[in-house]
């Protein structure tokens, strides 16, 4: 759940790097809150009103810790655009987003993982 919220701290900051597992975390979280709320959505009868309102809210600190995931890896933020191909733009982001992180310091920052845990 830090990995959650820790995306939340950073709410719309897109410079700097972030670790797989914080991008990763936070995606699963979303997928689940998504999931619940539909399932309220629908018990009620107002599906899409609360994950139309959720997935609104959710978009800028996704778009952050995406641009900040691609950062990791070595890549723009503008990467994210490769989503909006027909067919395998999805797939070349996933795969952009689980590669491994850069070691070394580059352009956006040291790296995640040897920075100090609070």
């Amino acid at each position: 759940m830090n990995w959650y919220l820790d995306v939340f701290k950073k709410y719309a900051v897109f410079s700097g790097r972030a670790r797989r597992k914080e991008f990763w975390m936070f995606y699963l979280f979303n997928v689940i809150a998504i999931f619940v709320l539909a399932l309220i959505d629908s018990a009620l009868g107002i599906y899409p009103a609360l994950t139309g309102i959720y997935v609104l809210a959710m978009l800028l600190p996704y778009l952050g810790v995406t641009v900040r995931r691609l950062h990791d890896t070595g890549r723009s933020g503008w990467s994210i655009l490769f989503g909006l191909i027909p067919l395998v733009g999805g797939i070349i982001l996933i795969v952009f987003l689980a590669g491994e992180g850069e070691q070394h310091q580059n352009a956006h920052g040291p790296n995640p993982k040897l920075a100090p845990a609070y």
